[in-house]
């Protein structure tokens, strides 16, 4: 059967503009309100909710009082908006705006709360809390979310932030009768009925101004004193049996109330009268400021960032090096061990702290990784090599663009987890993701001052701790953000604490290598020789040239230039690669603006003349020379003792040790021992660098869901909508009269033959009909579809839910409803 697909009309504009001047009676009904711009603003911010995408706007509103939802949201809210749902879940429910601005910024002419800016302000706390989908209602009648008033209002074990206790009907809940006629006469009030009207008069003289304050009037001195104790909170004490008589004068007349057998609670309305209706001490509606405490010129600024970003190039180039032939071994639970930690940081002559930082950096840039072999080492990628290749500039982009999104924090690397263990570097413990957008804000804060200017951290913090005040949240924020400006400035993102140009665009998502290239000086090819044994490199070194150095000298200083000593073991280490004397003395002659200095040819010289003049191999090995002159001195040496030698040939020795400790004993006795093939052949020394295979840098772990871009964010407004029309439209009166007592809005019960009728018959006469579906995942769906063709078990139609053409197996339809006149 087949039949035009019909339009489903939109809901009459009498229909609509009576439920917009109604004012709403449930999340829900908000929620239905908002057009579809406001309802993806609640989407972006609060991500969790698509997760799914909800079936309908009552979903939507069930899933957004949840208590993992809402916990998230108000962890994202800032100090004024958070004092404002607290002071929401302290109020009447439902709460007039007047009555919840008295509670943040006093009464109008009252000098209990000057005005600070609240009054202008919490209008825009307000359309925050309703934009997040945790207040709804109108002016009149303003609602705090069930789940949001349970977490942030005061109880016995959870006291509230406002320092509040519980109202006099809380706190009387256990109370008897008898008990609470006795505190009505003390307070003076006249005798009631019951116990409800007896709590009833005595709330209505702790919130009337003038009976309370001539009741307080009476109370003795010391009364007053207990008071003053207790009205800012904590409002529990504890009480002897035989309490003072200030306090049992306070607790006959219900100012104190019993809470337990030895505490007392201040009840919320007499606190709200001494505070003069404040719910805070200090309301905080203003963002502290960030001010510029210092201000350099912005060359300055880009030209020391762009030495601490060339710094940074050669540590993270060290580190890599160093770990390319011996790498550290992977602990069994993950990570890098205290001890190779100390060493790394002894390598880079830098502290813990910041060698974990570099590691860390190192293995976020996708530089470092585990081998995976059985014995499992660290070791660079080859992506190591693909970066070294890169120009100074792009180099540092690439570490850069690594480190703001990290979510592993180097920082946290010594202090313990929950179940007391050390975290180490590189272990599985680090992600934060809260690092990077505590980074990013950081850095937008920087951005926001003059060009050129450095903020104080305290302010800093300050700000910091006013947008995000959640207790446990602000702490990690803070150290977050301390480790931000420690990072930020020895990586290069910032010079003298201000922001660099580079970090600028870094931020804006620009690249940030065409502004760094006209900072770092040119490679240079050349070094100044000095007769102590030493070369100064004036600025960083053509790759080749630093390459063959580091193997011939050792460096001793770093900095704007940095100095190299050549030793005899270094001298040792070049020959060992395969160099020769005529070939060091070529080079250095080549690549020197002063003349090799005499006492450098003498050093090569010497240490050539006895590199290789004995020989060791393996016996378990042996040594060859042919001058057994040596041969009888070594035996002779008693540090030649653990070496377990024995004379096999007036020119051979025997050792017990293998050919590498014998190589390091005789090296450590005076000579130049060379390694030697089962040909006889010396062996060149040039250990092949090890690489990992391919590995991809480690992935951020987000902060809950991605934030949705806008087309899933449409996509998902409109999935919403069309779910809550099938949800809500009308259908018919069922003739059967099981049906029609079924609870409204659940799916819909019909049997297999009516089911069928009922979707022939909609075909036929091209009208609309409203489904309940069972998906082949068990999810059930309320759907409203146009049949335009039933066979094969099958119906296909328009669904005006999904707003596309679908097909339907008739055995998955649980019922079908015709839709009542006025939706046709």
């Amino acid at each position: 059967m087949e039949a035009t697909v019909p339009e489903l009309p939109e809901p009459s504009s009498a229909a609509g503009s009576a439920t917009a001047s109604s004012a709403p009676r449930s999340l829900a009904e908000a929620l239905r309100a908002r057009d579809d711009a406001s309802l993806g603003a609640l989407l972006h911010a609060r991500p969790d909710l698509l997760g799914p995408v909800p079936g309908d706007i009552t979903q939507l509103a069930t899933r957004a009082g949840t208590r993992a939802s809402v916990v998230r949201a108000l962890d994202r809210l800032d100090r004024f908006a958070l004092q404002t749902a607290e002071a929401l879940a302290v109020a009447p429910d439902p709460c007039p705006y007047p009555v919840l601005e008295s509670l943040l910024a006093g009464e109008h002419g009252s000098t209990a709360g000057a005005d600070n800016g609240a009054r202008a302000e919490l209008p825009r706390a307000l359309a925050t809390l309703r934009d997040q989908a945790l207040v709804w209602g109108d002016d009149e009648r303003l609602r705090l979310v069930r789940t949001a008033r349970e977490l942030l209002a005061p109880s016995a074990g959870r006291p509230s932030p406002t320092g509040l206790g519980p109202t006099v009907a809380e706190a009387t809940a256990g109370m008897s009768p008898t008990r609470v006629q006795e505190i009505v006469a003390a307070a003076g009030l006249p005798a009631t009925h019951d116990p409800v009207s007896a709590v009833t008069a005595l709330t209505g003289l702790f919130t009337d101004p003038e009976r309370m304050s001539a009741l307080l009037d009476e109370a003795p001195a010391e009364a007053h004193q207990v008071l003053g104790r207790l009205v800012w909170g904590p409002p529990y004490g504890e009480v002897t049996p035989n309490p003072t008589p200030p306090v049992r004068w306070l607790r006959d007349r219900g100012l104190l109330l019993p809470a337990s057998a030895r505490t007392v609670v201040l009840p919320r309305e007499v606190a709200l009268h001494l505070r003069g209706g404040l719910a805070h001490r200090v309301t905080e509606p203003l963002a502290p400021d960030v001010p510029a405490e210092r201000e350099h010129r912005p060359q300055l600024v880009d030209a020391n960032a762009a030495g601490q970003a060339l710094a940074a190039l050669a540590t993270v180039e060290e580190l890599v090096k160093s770990w390319e032939h011996a790498g550290p071994p992977v602990l069994r639970a993950g990570g890098l061990s205290v001890r190779d930690l100390k060493r790394t940081a002894a390598t880079l002559d830098a502290t813990e702290p910041a060698a974990a930082f570099w590691i860390e950096l190192a293995y976020a840039a996708g530089l470092l990784a585990s081998d995976g072999e059985a014995d499992e080492r660290y070791a660079p990628t080859p992506a190591f090599d693909d970066w070294t290749e890169l120009p100074p500039a792009e180099r540092w982009s690439a570490l850069a663009a690594a480190w703001l999104p990290a979510t592993r924090t180097a920082g946290l690397v010594g202090d313990q987890d929950s179940k007391g263990r050390t975290l180490s570097a590189l272990g599985p413990e680090l992600d934060r993701s809260a690092a990077p957008e505590v980074r990013r804000r950081v850095l937008e804060l920087l951005a926001a001052l003059p060009e050129g200017g450095s903020a104080s951290q305290d302010a800093l913090l300050a700000r910091l701790a006013w947008e995000r005040p959640v207790r446990g949240t602000s702490e990690l924020r803070a150290r977050l953000a301390q480790w931000t400006l420690t990072e930020a400035e020895v990586l290069g993102v910032t010079g003298r604490g201000a922001l660099a140009g580079h970090g600028r665009a870094l931020l804006e998502h620009r690249d940030p290598a065409p502004l760094l290239a006209p900072l770092f000086p040119e490679p240079v090819d050349h070094v100044l020789l000095q007769a102590d044994l030493t070369a100064v490199a004036p600025g960083p070194l053509r790759r080749v040239l630093g390459d063959v150095l580091a193997v011939l000298a050792d460096v001793e200083s770093k900095g704007g230039a940095t100095v190299y000593r050549f030793t005899p073991g270094s001298v040792r280490r070049a020959l060992d690669s395969g160099r020769t004397a005529s070939d060091l003395h070529a080079f250095l002659a080549e690549h020197s603006t002063t003349p090799v200095p005499q006492p450098l040819a003498y050093l090569i010289d010497d240490v050539a003349r006895r590199h290789g003049h004995l020989r060791v191999g393996a016996a378990s090995s042996y040594v060859r020379c042919d001058d057994d002159g040596m041969l009888n001195e070594i035996l002779a040496d008693r540090r030649s003792t653990g070496l377990g030698l024995r004379r096999l040939a007036p020119t051979v020795l025997a050792a017990q040790a293998e050919p590498g400790a014998l190589l390091d004993g005789l090296r450590a006795m005076g000579y130049a021992p060379a390694a030697e093939s089962l040909t006889g052949d010396v062996v060149v020394a040039r250990a092949d660098a090890h690489r990992t295979p391919p590995r991809s840098a480690p992935v951020p772990v987000p902060d809950g869901p991605p934030v949705p871009d806008a087309t899933l964010l449409g996509a998902a407004v409109r999935a919403i909508r069309a779910g809550d029309l099938a949800a809500t439209a009308v259908r018919k009166e069922p003739a059967d009269p099981a049906a029609a007592a079924a609870v409204p809005g659940e799916l819909p019960r019909t049997s297999a033959a009516e089911t069928l009728a009922t979707v022939q018959a909609a075909a036929l006469t091209g009208s609309a009909v409203w489904i309940g579906y069972v998906n082949a995942d068990g999810a059930a769906s309320q759907r409203v579809i146009a049949p335009v063709r039933v066979e094969g078990g099958f119906v296909t139609g328009y669904d005006h839910t999904a707003d596309e053409v679908r097909t339907y197996a008739l055995h998955r339809i649980t019922g079908v409803a015709e839709l009542a006149d006025e939706h046709l």
